[in-house]
C-alpha cells in the first residue's frame, strides 16, 4: 500500500474561514490518499504588532483561549488529539453559534474526550511559547501577508509549499473536494505560482 501524503493544516479555532477550509481537506482525506497533520497559529500573534481597529484587537483578545487549550491538549495528550479537538471547537464556535466562549470550549472537550481541567489553560501563559513556534512554522512557511488557515502540500521539487487558502464557502464535498485538492496541488506544482483572488461576496455556510 501507498504511503498517505501528509498535509499540514495551521488553523486559529476562532476564524470561520479556516473552519470552512477545515471541513473540505477532511474530505478530501475521504477521496484521495492524504493525511491532515493539525497545528495551531494564532489570529493575536499574527497582530499583535500591526495597526489594526481597536475593536479587532479587543476581539482578537479572545482567540488566545481556545489555541491555548488546544496546544494545552497536545503537550500533554499528543498530536493526535488536536484534530478532533479543532473540530469540536469549530461545531461549537462555529455550526452552533455559540462562539470562543469557557463554556464552548469546556463543552468541546467533553465532546473530544478530553479532561475537563485542560480549561484552565484558558487563562494561562504555560505553553505560549508553544503556540508562537508552531504559528511561527506556519508563518515562516507562507510568509508574512495572509491570515488562517495555512496549508502545506506537495511542491514541485518533492517538498512541501504552503499556501493562505483556500477559502471556499460552503465546503466542498465528494467529488468537488477533490477537483478543489486536484487543482490546489496542480498550481503548487509550479515553481513561480503565488496567488490568485477574488472578493468574497458570500460569509460562510456552516450547513
Amino acid at each position: 500500500m501507498s504511503e498517505k501524503t501528509p498535509v499540514d493544516f495551521w488553523f486559529d479555532p476562532l476564524c470561520p474561514w479556516a473552519w470552512m477550509t477545515s471541513r473540505w481537506v477532511l474530505e478530501v482525506e475521504k477521496v484521495r490518499d492524504i493525511e491532515v497533520r493539525w497545528h495551531v497559529m494564532s489570529l493575536a500573534v499574527l497582530n499583535e504588532d500591526k495597526d489594526i481597529p481597536q475593536d479587532y484587537r479587543d476581539n482578537l483578545a479572545k482567540a488566545w483561549a481556545p489555541v491555548r487549550v488546544v496546544t494545552a491538549a497536545q503537550q500533554k495528550h499528543g498530536d493526535e488529539v488536536v484534530g478532533e479537538l479543532y473540530t469540536a471547537l469549530g461545531t461549537r464556535f462555529h455550526n452552533q453559534g455559540l462562539g470562543a466562549t469557557r463554556e464552548a470550549i469546556a463543552g468541546a472537550l467533553a465532546d473530544a474526550g478530553l479532561p475537563a481541567d485542560l480549561i484552565e489553560y484558558a487563562d494561562s501563559d504555560t505553553y505560549d511559547a508553544e503556540v508562537r513556534a508552531s504559528h511561527k512554522e506556519g508563518i515562516d512557511k507562507v510568509g508574512q501577508e495572509v491570515g488562517t488557515p495555512v496549508i502545506a502540500v506537495p511542491g514541485a521539487d518533492g517538498g512541501q509549499i504552503a499556501f493562505f487558502g483556500p477559502v471556499v464557502t460552503p465546503a466542498p464535498k465528494g467529488e468537488e473536494a477533490a477537483k478543489l485538492w486536484d487543482g490546489t496541488l496542480m498550481v503548487a506544482s509550479i515553481p513561480g505560482f503565488y496567488e490568485i483572488k477574488r472578493t468574497r461576496t458570500a460569509a460562510p455556510s456552516f450547513d
